[in-house]
């Protein structure tokens, strides 16, 4: 990620909070102006224009999406315009990253990073269902579809606008991918940052509070734990919070052996 793509982001989240507010609607209005981006070379390649002054992108902005969006949507979709961006790659995911925090915004108490990482295991044990959401033989009305079967009633309409849009935007990712890098912009905008526990067999109550408190005190911010099962690992834990992973596993200590072993 450049520099640039760095400092836009930051503008976007500041306009975010200067809003002052956020709704579903202006969510889904956000993601859909990406996925209409992505799918136009052209205004790609316009809006990361570096010889294009902030003031016509806007008004390319204004005049795509200006009768189409709510109000609020154009005035986020404007300023993130105004930003210089890297490439057309990290401007499509400046739109989902503005996009997912306005739905986080708009969930109040729900619980929308836990339901992306229950959605995610799902995927994860199921295989036809990766298949069924991730391959880009499957249609995307078909895979929309799918998500609206799987999750209505079970979730938010927070993670259902989120799903979808990651369905229908791929971008070469694979669903689990996916998934967890939305849960942990929803995560992070919360205040919060994730973190995976998997282990042979289940963790104590008592176990994972002393985990936690260990762990937070050393990234000096709350985590939202996520726990995994996972035999193959024979015994000990492996944690991962964002690129950080402590793998502690037996699988892994006789992995490391093997290697040495074998040098």
């Amino acid at each position: 990620m450049g520099s640039a793509t760095r400092k836009a982001l930051a503008g976007t989240h500041a306009t975010l909070r200067a809003l002052g507010r956020a709704e579903l609607r202006v969510a889904e209005d956000v993601l859909a102006a990406g996925r209409v981006i992505g799918s136009s070379k052209q205004l790609r390649t316009a809006l990361t224009n570096s010889e294009a002054d902030a003031a016509q992108k806007r008004a390319l902005v204004e005049a795509v999406f200006g009768s189409k969006l709510t109000a609020d949507a154009v005035r986020l979709l404007t300023d993130l315009a105004s930003n210089r961006w890297s490439d057309s790659t990290d401007l499509l995911e400046g739109i989902e990253d503005l996009g997912f925090r306005v739905a986080s915004e708009s969930a109040g108490d729900a619980a929308i990073d836990a339901e992306l990482f229950a959605i995610e295991r799902a995927v994860a044990s199921d295989s036809g269902l990766e298949l069924a959401l991730g391959s880009k033989l499957n249609p995307t009305d078909s895979k929309v579809k799918i998500v609206d079967r799987l999750l209505a009633g079970k979730a938010s309409p927070q993670t259902v606008a989120i799903v979808n849009h990651l369905v229908q935007q791929p971008r070469g990712r694979r669903i689990g991918e996916l998934l967890r890098q939305a849960a942990t912009i929803v995560a992070e905008q919360r205040g919060f940052q994730i973190a995976t526990v998997t282990s042979a067999s289940p963790i104590s109550a008592a176990q994972l509070d002393r985990l936690v408190q260990g762990l937070e005190a050393q990234y000096g911010r709350a985590l939202r734990v996520n726990t995994i099962v996972d035999p193959a690992m024979l015994g000990g834990v492996r944690v991962q919070i964002g690129d950080d992973v402590i793998d502690g596993s037996v699988a892994s200590r006789l992995s490391s052996l093997r290697q040495k072993l074998a040098g």
